[in-house]
């Protein structure tokens, strides 16, 4: 099937003028259109519904997904390749998965279960590559040690969101716009992360320091955390807003300069390669303009639905592209590790998943970022996953 990336032209078939009022009319009563997704009613490889986690972190999930679905408006539609799908639905066929998991179906049922069930829908995936192939990476949540005062080693803030930052809705895009109020009172740009660290733009913000300036940038990069106090609590930090500056890809930056190999690049590589070279640290990490601010937060770290994310199964996805609140299905591969760190080979990976988050980095059909959690094996995973992989969606069959 065609991906579809716009509107109809009228030329092409009447018939289009009412996909067009439909359209018109989910986007006025706050609707959204997926059109880069498949219906695989009839597929020509069609998925074998096969789930390598526990069970019981998939229910958690699910649940999960289940509150923020049962949180939106009445008024909530969704259209996916060509048909539309209500709140009440979407709700219907999250209640219909869980359902089925608690009746504790064999593997053998459960694929079978599903696929008479449930309609699949499978993402179009990377541009300029063979349809439904996506890009698998991971995030984790971080712990580094750090202190709430400044004193060396611990140098390195991170920043609460400043009063100075405003987000206004572009009348014309609807987007939101992240700036500030220049001298003269006009909305413009917030600063730049070069501009924020050479300037010391936001002193006063400070919320916590960390002793390494590279790990202030990746735990910007991961969005949630935890810090380790000189007393050894632990206090837990999350996102809270960021400068709305383009993120700009420090990895591909030190491929493109020929710096790294292409094949070898990861979170612990970038770390190894700045380590080695710290005049540099400072003019790569200032090449990616977005700045990220945090703040003290609670429990477990939540995606941008607000709800808690399930390590192993909630991952990030582009909303402007792929819908969230549905049951999602994956299949990849995943490391194993040595018990010294080292990734000792590649296994294949499939289960369900649940989109509960987003991430600058994430954009289009084609990517997915799955949370791995915490831990050695969560930050040697999220650190090296870039693999090839197909994406699917789970709606309950309509009579």
């Amino acid at each position: 099937m065609q991906i579809r990336s716009g509107i109809p032209s009228f030329r092409d078939d009447p018939r289009k003028y009412l996909f067009l009022i439909l359209v018109l009319i989910l986007l006025l009563l706050g609707g959204c259109q997926f059109l880069h997704l498949q219906n695989l009613s009839i597929p020509e490889n069609p998925p074998v519904f096969k789930d390598d986690a526990d069970r019981a972190s998939l229910v958690q999930a699910v649940k999960r997904q289940l509150d923020y679905l049962q949180g939106l408006s009445p008024n909530a539609r969704v259209l996916l390749d060509e048909t539309p799908y209500t709140k009440r639905q979407l709700v219907e066929s999250v209640k219909l998965f869980l359902d089925i998991l608690n009746s504790n179906p064999s593997s053998k049922s459960l694929n079978r279960i599903l696929h008479e069930k449930f309609t699949t829908y499978q993402a179009a995936g990377r541009e300029n590559s063979a349809y439904g192939e996506m890009l698998f990476t991971g995030y984790y949540e971080p712990v580094y040690a750090g202190s709430l005062v400044k004193a060396p080693p611990f140098i390195y803030p991170l920043y609460a969101r400043p009063r100075s930052l405003l987000i206004q809705n572009d009348l014309q895009s609807g987007k939101r716009i992240i700036g500030r109020r220049d001298t003269e009172g006009k909305f413009v740009p917030f600063w730049t992360r070069a501009q924020i660290e050479n300037q010391h733009l936001l002193t006063g913000y400070e919320l916590v320091y960390l002793q390494d300036p590279i790990d202030a940038f990746f735990l910007q990069i991961q969005g949630s955390g935890m810090i380790k106090l000189p007393d050894g609590k632990l206090r837990s930090i999350h996102f809270s807003a960021s400068n709305g500056r383009e993120y700009n890809s420090i990895g591909k930056l030190l491929v493109d300069e020929q710096k790294i190999p292409k094949e070898n690049i990861s979170m612990q590589a970038i770390k190894k390669y700045l380590d080695e070279h710290p005049s540099e640290i400072q003019p790569v990490l200032q090449y990616n303009n977005r700045f990220v601010f945090f703040q003290w937060g609670q429990g477990e770290p939540r995606g941008s639905i607000g709800e808690k994310l399930t390590p192993g199964r909630s991952i990030a996805i582009d909303p402007g592209t792929l819908p969230m609140g549905l049951v999602a299905y994956i299949q990849t591969r995943r490391p194993i590790i040595a018990t010294s760190g080292e990734i000792i080979d590649w296994v294949p990976m499939q289960r369900f998943v649940v989109p509960q988050d987003t991430g600058s980095a994430i954009k289009g059909a084609g990517r997915v970022d799955l949370y791995w959690g915490n831990g050695p094996y969560a930050e040697s995973a999220a650190g090296n996953m870039q693999e090839p992989g197909r994406l699917f969606f789970l709606v309950k069959k309509q009579q």
